[in-house]
């Protein structure tokens, strides 16, 4: 089959979110097609070029999502009306719900800062067809007109989302939206409904593919659920991270207004998204908790764990050897959010009860913030440990280092697991614990702070902790330091978990099954036609769908249409697609 892989910021350009993931899905899916439809979010992402690809992938069709020229598209009076009422009614699905949310009757929009009891992103039903209604609406006028850019930076725009905050029943925090506040939000509704104005949706682009698949929320579903709209084309979404959890994480700078109005962009999405999502794929269960409360059917929830590649870490998780018993491992991002001040003041607990404790922490810093905060650490480390010398000449030795993987100690992650005989986690905030499933591979025993799926992950494979308690993180690696018998087992379990749940192998297997599935649920949307132009009923037999090819790809049929039993006049099938102008060579 044709599967549409459709991006944001990620795949098939060398840096960006998931992008080993997918190179990864689609090297395994080799049976079926790909055409990717990727969105990219910086210049120097597009300059970076993208990684090489394999045969399967058919044609890349890209759009950037960081700029967008005027499309020079002038609406005529009946275009402007169509724009003014459509864009009013989104903006109205983003402002509305202070009388529901008074009554506490309804399930309207974020909790934002409003106090309401309701969950993140929650729409009722009459809020969440608005919001359909308004998006299609809007998508409908692109098609037509030729382009949306213009009209959403227009001040038609920025009125129709004053009205709606200054209209009766719209939340207290939108009311409270002044003029740079609403620019700002309007400013941000432009950039996201970018893929509304690009011209993917015809039968030679999406509406060709068999199925969808959403490598994440936001934008990139966009394109997903306009292919099922205007051509019928099922949606599959992948969620590793819930955007609007990370639009809540992320944007804790702007105004209450700014943040309310925008967490509700994000939560009508996510629910439309769920909505007409065939199936969604959380990549744990803390995900699927976000996705239920933005209104996910449970019915169409499957989790499907992100596949690793278990080969680099085998000969470490293979090896009972450890290079030192006395030496805690921490490896990640450094930023913020990983806490490594209390891993810190955990640390010179641990150094008081253990003397011989020595502590690695490996890492690259996170950009400017990361950059400041190892700094930070450092300080710290070298405030808590003085370096201690043997005599008046030795040079001293702080017993927490700071590390890079790919120096000449530690060329692999592999080797800075293998390094050390407890693997600690200190995060206070954790999507999927990838460092985790790594040192789970290398059949490391771990102590970790429960945020996110890290319970999810261990279970029951390691020692958990409350966030930011440097005691109790003390207390759990003493534990396992004075207990080599105990760390082996549970590094035994862990590696032996590790390989049943998060192994590359499951994870493709997996989507091959959910792809099927789904295309075995949809209906047929193009029929074949011979050489005189009569219909073949059975020349798209069920074993298509089976692993292998079974017909050569020249007589692959992209044609939508058919006969009396389908819908639409009959269309020629036509030859699978050139690449096109940014396909791979």
């Amino acid at each position: 089959m044709r599967i549409g892989l459709l991006t944001e910021g990620g795949y098939p350009y060398v840096s960006g979110d998931a992008r080993l993931w997918c190179d990864r899905l689609v090297r395994g899916l080799e049976q079926h097609e790909f055409d990717i439809y990727a969105l990219s979010r910086s210049e120097h992402q597009e300059d970076e070029g993208w990684v090489p690809l394999p045969p399967q992938v058919d044609r890349v069709i890209t759009a950037p999502l960081w700029t967008a020229e005027d499309d020079g598209v002038v609406y005529g009076r009946r275009a402007r009306r169509r724009f003014a009422e459509s864009y009013g009614e989104l903006a109205a699905a983003l402002c509305e719900g202070g009388a529901a949310e008074a009554s506490g009757t309804g399930s309207a929009g974020p909790v934002g800062s409003t106090g309401s009891a309701k969950g993140p992103g929650e729409a009722s039903g009459v809020e969440a067809d608005r919001f359909a209604s308004a998006l299609y609406g809007l998508a409908e006028l692109a098609r037509d007109e030729g382009g949306l850019v213009g009209a959403l930076r227009s001040e038609t725009a920025v009125r129709a989302l004053e009205r709606a905050c200054r209209a009766p029943g719209a939340r207290q925090t939108a009311r409270e939206a002044r003029v740079p506040d609403l620019l700002t939000v309007a400013a941000h509704l432009e950039r996201a409904l970018r893929p509304l104005s690009l011209d993917w949706y015809e039968d030679d682009g999406l509406g060709a593919v068999d199925l969808c698949h959403a490598a994440s929320g936001g934008p990139a579903v966009l394109p997903g659920l306009l292919a099922h709209h205007f051509c019928g084309v099922p949606l599959l979404v992948t969620e590793y991270g819930v955007r609007l959890r990370t639009h809540y994480l992320a944007d804790s700078d702007s105004p209450p207004a700014v943040r309310a109005l925008l967490a509700a962009f994000h939560g009508r999405l996510a629910t439309e998204t769920y909505r007409r999502a065939a199936v969604v794929t959380p990549g744990n269960t803390h995900a699927r908790r976000w996705q239920e409360r933005c209104g996910a059917d449970r019915e169409k929830i499957r989790t499907v764990y992100p596949g690793m590649a278990a080969g680099h870490f085998a000969e470490v998780g293979e090896s009972a050897e450890c290079v030192d018993p006395d030496t805690l491992v921490w490896v990640g991002r450094v930023e913020p959010a990983k806490d490594l001040i209390s891993l810190l003041h955990a640390f010179a607990e641990i150094r008081k009860a253990e003397p011989k404790t020595r502590l690695r922490i490996v890492g690259a810093p996170s950009g400017p913030e990361g950059a400041a905060y190892l700094g930070h650490c450092k300080a710290l480390a070298a405030q808590l440990f003085p370096d201690e010398a043997e005599g008046l000449h030795a040079v001293g030795d702080n017993p927490v280092s700071f590390e890079e993987i790919g120096g000449p100690e530690l060329p692999s992650a592999a080797d800075a697991y293998g390094s050390g005989a407890v693997t600690v986690l200190s995060s206070v905030v954790e999507g999927f614990p990838i460092s985790l499933v790594e040192a789970m591979f290398c059949a490391r025993a771990t102590v970790s702070t429960d945020v996110g799926a890290v319970v999810e992950v261990i279970g029951g494979t390691g020692l958990v902790v409350p966030p930011r308690n440097p005691k109790a993180l003390a207390e759990a690696c003493l534990t396992l330091l004075r207990d080599p018998e105990r760390r082996a087992r549970l590094g035994a379990a862990a590696r032996a978990r590790a390989l049943e749940l998060f192994t590359v192998e499951q994870n493709i297997a997996a989507f091959h099954g959910i792809y099927l599935d789904i295309v075995s649920r949809t209906p047929v949307r193009r029929v074949v036609l011979d050489g005189t132009g009569e219909p073949l009923p059975f020349a798209a037999p069920a074993e298509a769908h089976v692993p292998g090819r079974w017909t050569e790809r020249s007589t692959r049929v992209v044609a939508r249409g058919g006969p009396g039993w389908a819908a639409g006049p009959p269309v020629r099938a036509t030859p699978p697609f050139a690449a096109t102008e940014g396909a791979p060579g």
